[in-house]
């Protein structure tokens, strides 16, 4: 119990979901499958994005997102695939996403504190077995570069993508920024926060499981 209890306190609050991004999506999966003893989830297809993703829980419903090229999507109209999945070499945390419980009112609070975490814009998906999944969130396109800062997303009457995952616990997300003074307010501003340090813009995770804790970054 205790362990339990540990790893779901390591929540940043609000937490929905942690974004992993990938040059080769089926590697990344595999080996996260070797190092946890936990094979991730097919999500679905990001039609006319050029991605797919698989998903596993981190407890409670917070998840894990690991998104790279989708091979079957040869084409990506309107730009470069999202998470920058086109420009990176090596499977890595790019940034992650918190669930207020009131998109529209967080941010407008947000935006009275000094931050503006963007516009916010409709999505969907389709699950494997064919069900709609619809969701709305505020542009990445607006957010802070670090990736350290989280867009805000609201799953409306959408069943949330946690229900049924395997698991891997949360047992800790830390981060560094060159300036942890300049995160840190921006943080507050949405009603969440993260243990930061000085250091070169990255994440690091630890997730439990079977085969002992595993790091991700």
């Amino acid at each position: 119990m205790l362990r339990t209890l540990r790893a779901m306190d390591s929540h940043p609050a609000l937490l929905d979901h942690l974004v992993l991004a990938t040059p080769d999506l089926a590697a990344t999966v595999a080996d996260f499958t070797r190092r946890t003893g936990v094979a991730p989830a097919p999500g679905g297809v990001h039609v006319g994005r050029g991605t797919r993703n698989f998903l596993v829980s981190l407890g409670g419903t917070g998840y894990l997102e690991i998104v790279g090229p989708d091979p079957e999507q040869v084409a990506t109209p309107g730009g470069p695939r999202p998470f920058g999945v086109d420009g990176i070499t090596a499977p890595h945390i790019v940034t992650w996403a918190i669930r207020p419980p009131d998109l529209d009112a967080a941010v407008a609070a947000a935006r009275a504190r000094g931050y503006d975490p963007g516009p916010v814009r409709p999505m969907s998906r389709r699950r494997p077995d064919g069900s709609l999944l619809s969701w709305r969130l505020t542009d990445g396109d607006s957010a802070h570069p670090s990736g350290l800062v989280p867009f805000l997303i609201d799953w409306g009457d959408t069943a949330h993508p946690s229900a049924g995952l395997p698991v891997t616990r949360l047992l800790s997300l830390t981060a560094t920024a060159p300036d942890p003074d300049e995160i840190r307010p921006l943080l507050a501003a949405l009603g969440t926060g993260l243990p930061l340090s000085a250091g070169p813009v990255g994440f690091s995770c630890t997730v439990d499981s079977a085969r002992g804790p595993v790091e991700l970054g």
